[in-house]
């Protein structure tokens, strides 16, 4: 057979807040990828350079990390009131599977500067804020981005700073409307703290949310940790990262959000498994000394089976969510009480996060949740494929 070269696919390659991904202009993708999903994983999964059993990604554009194996297709919207539609898609490192269960948070924040960097958003303003109306198509939800122009173009450089991200660039809010659609359960059990029960491992106190991901909250203690930690002290704890993936589990089946245990093996994004803390002195991974009054809690999340080393965006809106309701374990951490906005510490440093919420009797519905991260484009141009990688 004679050889085949690479082919090209158009693709920008971005930050946004603590994660990196390539991002496709659905339009610029090889036809046979934008009708056929199994073609698209493939392709998507070659990209980023998966599966890749020595889990470097040493031959693509991922960066070996939950952050940073990811790819984003981002498309003009059918759906009213909204300018674009947006794939979110966790590509695994050494398995042979896409995840499009869940979203990035952190990567929302990048979507409205690529739409308006295609051409995909109308009445662009040349100077000011533009809102970016996003479709999640993964779990149809809106997000709102605020995006500011200058002389016609993305503003990206400014000086606000993120704990995860070396340098500063220009702020963007994001809002993440009806994150729970007030049909659907906040708290899929019915309560604000349940008794969770592992096998083989012992019960726990756990709050079940829905807010931004789904996520599975635990005392840190409970655990036998303080809070604190760093990704150095349980990444490497092939033990510990078995027993966080079957808390998950447990609670996941318990939120219904897997029918089965095996579900787990192709659902890793979702739900996230997290720990919290009340606020206490710590050292960031960068050697950051933060004192406990600069914050109200610590939180630490799991994120592919692997402890994040900041935070992930949408686990931030469950952050946001579970503080302000009182009586979860979250709000407990934070000191409780009544509250829209706390700051917690993560391995990075700190985030301070915010949700609005009614409550009728008992049951709450939240309005939105909001966070502040940035964005910016590292490269673009077009990414080389192997032929035959749909085949």
């Amino acid at each position: 057979m004679a050889y085949q070269p690479q082919f090209k696919v158009k693709a920008t390659y971005m930050r946004g807040g603590t994660s990196k991904g390539t991002f496709f202009n659905i339009a610029d993708l090889p036809k046979e990828a934008q009708e056929d999903s199994a073609k698209r994983d493939k392709l998507l999964q070659r990209i980023v350079g998966s599966p890749d059993v020595y889990k470097k990604q040493m031959d693509g554009m991922g960066g070996a990390s939950s952050s940073t194996s990811k790819a984003i297709l981002v498309g003009k919207s059918d759906v009213e009131n909204h300018d674009v539609d947006y794939y979110f898609c966790q590509v695994a490192i050494d398995k042979d599977f896409v995840d499009m269960s869940g979203n990035c948070g952190n990567l929302s924040s990048a979507v409205g500067p690529f739409a308006i960097t295609e051409g995909m958003v109308d009445n662009v303003p040349q100077n000011g804020v533009c809102c970016v109306r996003i479709w999640q198509a993964n779990i149809k939800k809106t997000i709102l981005c605020y995006v500011t122009m200058e002389n016609g173009i993305v503003k990206e450089m400014g000086d606000y700073e993120i704990d995860g991200v070396a340098f500063p660039a220009e702020e963007i809010e994001l809002e993440f409307v009806e994150p729970v659609d007030p049909s659907e359960e906040l708290f899929p059990t019915g309560n604000l703290i349940d008794d969770l029960e592992v096998e083989g491992i012992g019960t726990f106190k756990a709050t079940m949310i829905t807010a931004g991901i789904p996520t599975v909250f635990v005392n840190a203690d409970a655990i036998g940790y303080k809070g604190t930690e760093l990704q150095g002290d349980i990444n490497s704890d092939t033990e510990a990262l078995a027993r966080f993936e079957k808390i998950r589990i447990a609670g996941a089946l318990k939120m219904g959000v897997m029918k089965d245990a095996s579900d787990a093996l192709t659902q890793q994004h979702t739900p996230k498994i997290a720990f919290v803390s009340p606020a206490q002195d710590f050292t960031t991974s960068s050697g950051k000394e933060v004192k406990a009054g600069e914050m109200d809690l610590h939180v630490r999340a799991l994120s592919m089976q692997q402890l994040h080393h900041a935070m992930m965006g949408t686990a931030s809106v469950a952050i946001g969510v579970a503080a302000c309701i009182p009586g979860t374990l979250v709000n407990n951490a934070a000191g409780g009480g009544d509250k829209n906005t706390v700051t917690f510490g993560h391995p990075s440093g700190a985030i301070k996060v915010g949700a609005a919420l009614t409550e009728n009797n008992g049951k709450y519905t939240v309005e939105k949740a909001s966070m502040s991260r940035s964005a910016r484009i590292i490269m673009d141009g077009n990414v080389h494929v192997p032929a035959g990688t749909m085949d």
